[in-house]
């Protein structure tokens, strides 16, 4: 196991480079360039201003410069360890050393990648640790029920539910949610706001729900969770019949195997059969598809992020795509390949803990 994950540490750094070097590249070669999007953010300009302009902004982000110095003079850049380039820090006697990684500034922003992430990251945290639990708890417990009783009422009712909710797109759910839920006008229900975290007084607030002179104030904790109602929703729907489905068809198999039939002929209860034998033997499926959380959680949901209003990591890169904003949107795909790669690499290692026969070393 130890020679496996050396292996495929090894392996992450060449990844990330042609991650990043793909990304640069379909950027860098798209119609327009970098100095049309941000001169595009000026206004009008006359041609002589627009032209004065350009020759700026090339010089200052090194635009002229081949594209593969631009790629090298960025990977440099993000690099824990670097080349001494002005502004770096290194010792005079230096030319090559360890170094802090700088994500560079947003050219259309002009601020730090950091603060932006930093900006973004907590909130698009903040989504998907309410959504996963409630998608894989629902989805696992049904998809084991469902699977124990199969062809029965429960079994077939909850695979057409689940079904017909999938079939759903998320960007009309969320639309028609809105439409029903958040409108003033009869017959729709204004059960919830319409879009953003909190409210526009939310910073008056108290932290916990509480009783005052008015009256019952809700308090910055229960506005929030007011506002994710209808965000979550839409967020977790559309992948139950994905993972019921999946697990129910995992412990189906396995219910019928040699080991589990053993079991109940030994006079073990059908309960323990199921939750300790066969569902333990059930879960390299599902280690698959949670392989993919750990990218999700810091790419966010683009469509619920943006229909909902709220400034997210998905809503950020998107954005960042569509005005070319380089540093950006290579520093977002770092993170997320750094933290795909690392989220294969636990499932892996999960592979073995489920199931022992799983080697890696022979």
């Amino acid at each position: 196991m130890a020679s496996y994950i050396i292996r495929r540490l090894l392996l992450v750094f060449p990844t990330l480079i042609g991650i990043t070097l793909v990304i640069f590249f379909v950027m860098a070669l798209s119609p327009g360039g970098i100095s049309a999007a941000l001169i595009s953010r000026e206004g009008t300009l006359k041609p002589a201003e627009r032209k004065a302009m350009e020759n700026y902004l090339n010089e200052r982000y090194g635009l002229k410069q081949p594209l593969y110095q631009q790629y090298l003079r960025w990977l440099n850049k993000v690099s824990p360890i670097g080349v001494k380039t002005p502004g770096t820090g290194f010792p005079a006697s230096m030319k090559v050393g360890l170094k802090v990684p700088d994500l560079g500034e947003s050219f259309i922003r002009r601020r730090p990648v950091v603060d932006l992430i930093g900006d973004a990251l907590p909130i698009t945290l903040l989504l998907n640790l309410i959504a996963f639990p409630i998608i894989y708890t629902t989805s696992i417990m049904t998809g084991v029920k469902a699977a124990s009783r199969r062809g029965e009422t429960f079994d077939v009712a909850s695979s057409t539910i689940f079904l017909a909710l999938w079939s759903v797109p998320v960007t009309l759910a969320a639309v028609l949610a809105i439409g029903f839920f958040t409108s003033q006008q009869y017959p729709h229900l204004k059960w919830f706001p319409t879009n953003g975290l909190h409210d526009l007084l939310s910073d008056d607030m108290r932290f916990l729900p509480s009783f005052g002179p008015n009256g019952f104030a809700r308090g910055y904790l229960l506005d929030t969770a007011w506002h994710l109602v209808l965000p979550i929703l839409c967020m977790c729907y559309a992948d139950f019949a994905v993972l019921s489905k999946l697990t129910r068809g995992a412990v189906l198999e396995n219910v019928v195997a040699d080991y589990a039939r053993t079991a109940r002929a030994k006079g073990v209860s059908p309960k323990n059969v199921l939750y300790r034998h066969v569902f333990h033997n059930s879960l390299l499926p599902l280690i698959t598809v949670a392989a993919s959380l750990l990218p999700s959680m810091l790419s966010g949901s683009v469509i619920v992020e943006t229909i909902f209003g709220i400034n997210g990591m998905g809503k950020l890169m998107v954005e960042a795509v569509f005005q070319k904003d380089f540093e950006l949107v290579l520093s977002e795909s770092l993170i997320a390949g750094l933290l795909g790669l690392t989220g294969y690499l636990l499932a892996d290692v999960l592979y073995a803990v489920a199931d022992p026969r799983v080697k890696y070393d022979e």
